[in-house]
């Protein structure tokens, strides 16, 4: 059986990250029977990061490559998608993981009001009376990466007007469509879905995760990936 190890969830999601939701849903999908396994700590693993699938053989990091040795053993992401269309599920994909993803860690991890609920929620295994300088050092690591990406170095202002053309052009390309390319899912709502939902999953109201929730076109789209693909 295929172990997925993830970082935890809570009541409301699989995974505070949603590249473990993401990794989660292709294994739904895939029909491989799988397992799930917590971590907290993920610098044993490669690349220090997770998802990580254990196949029993190896360790097949990150869910990019877990996709591929799913669809390797015979899997099929993109049924029915012409060349031209699983072009545009690539950059869909791209927007979602390279652009879409750092406005969530900005949103957690830069967010002062937002910070010590996150810090007590990601690092709830270290003692409390550690928790909060090894918690601080990890986030000011997180904050310099945010740095040397960029998304940090522009104002709060102009981090929403670039967002927002990414979240226009996903609303435009939805439509009256339940999916981003029809009416079933495909490897991008897998991607897409779990990003806008954990907008929206910050335990905090903030301006990103209002945009998301207040939006009838996205919140909703994001709700029937996630029903589309129930996870346990």
């Amino acid at each position: 059986m295929l172990t997925l190890l993830t970082y935890p969830g809570n009541t409301a999601t699989f995974s505070l990250s949603p590249f473990c939701v993401k990794a989660a849903m292709l294994l739904a999908q895939s029909g491989q029977p799988w397992q799930r396994e917590d971590l907290l700590d993920p610098r044993k693993m490669p690349h220090q990061k997770l998802p990580v699938m254990k196949t029993g053989e190896r360790l097949v990091a990150d869910s990019d490559s877990i996709r591929d040795w799913l669809e390797q053993a015979g899997m099929d992401f993109d049924p029915g998608l012409t060349p031209e269309q699983k072009a545009h599920s690539r950059a869909l994909i791209h927007m979602a993981e390279d652009h879409l993803y750092f406005h969530i860690v900005q949103d957690r991890w830069a967010n002062d009001t937002v910070w010590p609920i996150i810090r007590d929620i990601f690092f709830v295994a270290i003692p409390r009376w550690i928790r909060r300088p090894i918690s601080n050092s990890i986030r000011k690591s997180v904050l310099r990466g945010l740095g040397f990406q960029g998304t940090s170095r522009f104002s709060q202002s102009e981090r929403h007007a670039r967002l927002e053309k990414d979240l226009v052009a996903i609303a435009n390309l939805l439509g009256d469509r339940p999916f981003l390319f029809g009416e079933q899912v495909t490897a991008a709502d897998l991607s897409m879905g779990p990003m806008l939902s954990a907008m929206m999953e910050t335990p905090i109201k903030t301006e990103l995760n209002k945009r998301i929730s207040d939006d009838p076109v996205l919140s909703a789209y994001a709700e029937r990936v996630r029903k589309a693909v129930p996870l346990p």
